[in-house]
């Protein structure tokens, strides 16, 4: 019985160590923006290559594809959003919410969903992607073209309604063009 606890701790050690380390290693990336998102990219392409010369696993593709929207839609929108503005004032609630006219103060754009975190569920989710698309059970027969209107559909609408939002309540969630510290 002892021997199978001190198996079991070496084992749990063991699992601790590989979790440090590989968190050690992403941490290590967070400096390296644009090679991140260029080995996203590229990874994303393998998967599309992969798809498109095995012609199989089109859920599977549409699957990271909705991902992927989903996420990079939460990038785009506010942590605190102002057209719940009322709803947090009442909890009084004033951190990182958008100014709605030309008398509020400047409040910085805080994102729903931080880069970093949206760079890392975009690496998982296409390593998932890519490896599921070697197992024959993710191959389920589906009429492609369908799933491709349906997306872009989808996308359409998701995107309209999201610079709506953004007109209305004036805001960029980009960086391009705005003042930086040290900048003048």
């Amino acid at each position: 019985m002892e021997f199978i606890q001190r198996h079991i701790e070496n084992v749990k050690e063991k699992k601790n160590f590989a979790v440090r380390l590989y968190r050690h290693w992403v941490d290590r990336t967070i400096p390296y923006t644009t090679y991140r998102w260029l080995t996203v990219s590229g990874l994303i392409a393998l998967f599309f290559i992969r798809i498109l010369l095995v012609r199989g696993w089109y859920i599977v593709c549409y699957t990271l594809a909705i991902y992927l929207l989903n996420l990079f839609l939460a990038f785009l929108t506010p942590k605190f959003d102002p057209s719940v503005e009322q709803a947090m004032k009442d909890e009084e609630i004033e951190e990182g919410v958008l100014p709605t006219s030309k008398d509020d103060e400047f409040r910085p754009f805080i994102r729903r969903l931080p880069e970093f975190k949206f760079w890392y569920s975009s690496m998982r989710a296409t390593l998932f992607a890519l490896v599921a698309s070697f197992f024959r059970i993710f191959d389920v027969p589906v009429f492609w073209p369908i799933l491709v209107v349906y997306y872009l559909v989808l996308s359409f609408f998701c995107f309209r309604r999201q610079i709506q939002h953004m007109l209305k309540y004036r805001y960029v969630p980009f960086d391009i063009g705005k003042k930086k510290f040290g900048s003048h």
